[in-house]
């Protein structure tokens, strides 16, 4: 096998970037496909990022290269060269619909599969184009969904064809909108400690001197209560919040749970203030009207509120901010878009941790501690942590890798918006 056999996106830096990452890449010229079946399996930063019994945090093993940085802009003006060419050959066809294909599976939609997964580099195209849905395949699916923020099941259901269908055109005007957005940044980010929310990956970042420290998985808004795009600053971090509730949420949520239900707010522990500070029965509003927006409802803490056990403080005009959450069960899912805007984290307290290291007196222990106490307690930041949430679906990773997430919102302009699931 040769080298331009096997590579779609070699470069003379000797980089394979449409599929296989640099490790990979060094293989390329001699591995035979049994080989590089065994460096799928053997790749860490699967075991990393998506084994269901981790402690929500996703280490950088793999790669220390902030999202943000000018080496993710370089690996991304190469991966829209290699995205160009392959737009000039065709692109690739489309995976027809049909059953889940999994090991075993059989039939023309398998070849599709294996043409599409070749297209990219994530399977050897020099392996046969055999109906049959074996190990190699099974490995390469699993290659594809890692690439592109997916759990790597190495079964193609809905979310993964989704992906995998859509055109290489629309791929490459992706990267070049993400491009101008990671240069833009580049530079800012450079040093200094900082948090990046990447809102189409679901995914935070801990940035220390230009080297990530954890990644975090997180859920945000919902399309139609999108998470902005923002600059803040991290104030304060806040144990056992109460929680208020937004207006919106109480035109859109509220009012119609208690339509439905007359106890929502008692079964939730939320109380019913006045603008003067008195609390009244929930029975004393008409829930039938408008007249329930006239009051404050503030949440006591506990296992049952919104903002679980911790929110941190960011104030910014769009009143949003990044707490802990009970509904932990979201940070499995592929598509984690289900807030009203604010960001939930997983794993919240080791991002605490982090950024409280120039507290005195504020380790593990002592954050643990606090939660455990159900009293309020705040942690007063200093100095601040800068924090960026940011729409990045589309970079060249440090490892020679394109990762590839859903336009969930529809900013890249490519006319590809990913279903809200």
């Amino acid at each position: 096998m040769t080298e331009r056999s096997w590579n779609l996106g070699v470069s003379r830096r000797g980089a394979l970037r449409l599929g296989f990452g640099a490790a990979a890449g060094a293989l390329a010229t001699t591995a035979s496909a049994q080989e590089m079946m065994l460096s799928f399996d053997s790749q860490a930063e699967w075991k990393d990022r998506f084994d269901a019994s981790s402690s929500g945090v996703t280490r950088t093993s793999a790669s220390r290269t902030p999202t943000l940085s000018a080496e993710t802009a370089q690996r991304t003006e190469l991966a829209i060269q290699d995205y160009a060419a392959l737009v000039q050959r065709g692109g690739w066809s489309r995976v027809p619909p049909g059953e889940r294909l999994k090991l075993g599976s059989r039939g023309e939609r398998v070849i599709a599969l294996r043409q599409r997964l070749a297209a990219t580099n994530d399977i050897d195209p020099n392996l046969p184009m055999s109906p049959v849905f074996d190990s190699y395949v099974e490995g390469a699916v699993k290659r594809f969904q890692a690439r592109h923020g997916l759990i790597p099941v190495g079964v193609v259901g809905d979310d993964t064809l989704q992906s995998l269908n859509i055109p290489a055109e629309t791929r490459l005007r992706q990267l070049e909108t993400n491009l101008v957005r990671i240069r833009t940044m580049a530079n800012v980010a450079a040093t200094g400690r900082y948090v990046l929310v990447n809102i189409p990956a679901a995914e935070i970042e801990a940035v220390d001197n230009g080297q990530v420290q954890a990644r975090y998985t997180a859920v945000v808004g919902k399309v139609d209560r999108a998470s902005p795009v923002l600059d803040a600053k991290i104030q304060q971090v806040n144990f056992n919040p109460f929680w208020t509730v937004p207006a919106s949420i109480i035109r859109k949520d509220l009012i119609p749970m208690m339509q439905k239900d007359p106890q929502y707010l008692a079964k939730k522990k939320i109380r019913v203030i006045t603008h003067q500070g008195q609390e009244i029965p929930p029975e004393s509003i008409n829930w039938n009207t408008m007249e329930a927006t006239q009051y404050m409802y503030r949440q006591d803490p506990g296992e049952d509120n919104s903002m679980g056990s911790v929110r941190i403080n960011m104030p910014n005009k769009d009143g949003v901010y990044m707490h802990d959450t009970p509904s932990k069960n979201l940070f499995g899912e592929n598509a984690r878009f289900h807030s009203s805007g604010c960001v939930r984290i997983q794993n919240v307290r080791e991002l605490v941790g982090w950024l409280a290291q120039s507290q005195p007196g504020w380790d593990r222990r002592a954050i643990d501690a606090a939660i455990k106490s159900g009293q309020r307690v705040d942690i007063n930041l200093q100095p601040y942590v800068q924090v960026y949430w940011r729409y990045i679906s589309g970079w060249g990773g440090a490892d020679g890798t394109v990762q590839f997430r859903e336009d969930i919102y529809g900013l890249d302009g490519t006319g590809e918006l990913a279903m809200a699931r």
